[in-house]
């Protein structure tokens, strides 16, 4: 399958992203500043930092959620600042969030059509004087739906609730959401929280095939190894600011790690062989299923 791209790009150096001196404050509290970034079309651009360190602060301002105080923002040298999230998606930005944002008891095919609603054309005097126009939308969203559908490999859940589905396949079903919207860049919010080693891997493989189409994806993380496998290049946040922007090829986890927490950081430790004694606690068939009836835990011992 080849997903559909716009490229209307603006800069000449391919930039698709731009923010310039980003402040966002919720009250008193300065959540983000002083942010500049630039990120290029067809890159996996990384954005890292610990928990509370800006990163999803920094995507909600990009994308209208909660507009800068201060600063600017462009998209393909469009300045998009203080823009709603809803024409913002029509602009081309498609993303995911870091809790599962999916409609339970619909199906998983009902789920991925939402991702089309920025392309239909809603009405219904429309649809009842121009029925042709409105089956034609109807027969061309179906198939962009189906080409993902098969892309993402989710063929045989298609018509199964989502609240049932694994983790994994809900972070799938929710991945087609995004992609049928047809964005230019994509950004992906802690995608692997909740995953397998695994799923994580095919995650990535799924990443590695969009950026070979052209897509440009930011992924935010606080994971290194996810950042050193399958970025570019990469930005790193600590307490609302933007400490430092590199190339991921001539960079390491261990600098990495000192620019998110400001100081050394071992993330090898030697140790001696440990010694253990009698036991002091003992599990033995826990299971967990959270409010949203996703099963967390399974025959733990």
């Amino acid at each position: 399958m080849t997903t559909r791209i716009k490229t209307a790009i603006g800069a000449d150096d391919g930039a698709i992203l731009e923010c310039s001196g980003v402040e966002r404050r919720f009250g008193g509290i300065v959540a983000v500043t002083g942010v500049d970034l630039v990120i290029r079309q067809g890159e996996i651009f990384g954005l890292v930092g610990p928990n509370g360190s800006g990163k999803t602060t920094l995507t909600n301002a990009i994308t209208g959620f909660y507009p800068p105080n201060v600063g600017t923002v462009r998209l393909a040298g469009k300045e998009i600042t203080g823009t709603a999230p809803h024409k913002v998606a029509k602009l081309g930005v498609a993303r995911t969030f870091q809790n599962l944002a999916l409609f339970n008891g619909m199906s998983v095919l009902d789920n991925i059509l939402l991702g089309r609603h920025i392309h239909m054309k809603p009405g219904v005097l429309r649809t009842a004087l121009y029925w042709w126009a409105a089956q034609r939308e109807e027969i061309e969203n179906r198939k962009i739906v189906e080409e993902v559908i098969e892309f993402l490999q989710l063929e045989s859940i298609r018509h199964e609730l989502v609240d049932g589905l694994p983790i994994g396949l809900k972070k799938r079903v929710e991945l087609a959401r995004a992609l049928v919207a047809e964005p230019q860049m994509l950004i992906l919010d802690e995608p692997t929280g909740v995953l397998t080693p695994a799923e994580a891997d095919q995650l990535f493989r799924i990443l590695g095939r969009l950026r070979s189409e052209g897509k440009t994806i930011i992924l935010i993380t606080h994971k290194l190894r996810e950042i050193m496998e399958t970025t570019d290049t990469v930005s790193v946040m600590r307490r609302g600011e933007m400490t430092a922007t590199v190339k991921t090829a001539e960079t390491d986890p261990e600098a990495l790690a000192e620019l998110m927490v400001g100081r050394k950081v071992l993330l090898r430790v030697d140790k001696q062989p440990a010694e253990p004694g009698a036991p002091i606690l003992q599990v033995r068939g826990l299971r967990v299923v959270d409010g949203d009836g996703v099963e967390r835990l399974k025959g733990i011992d």
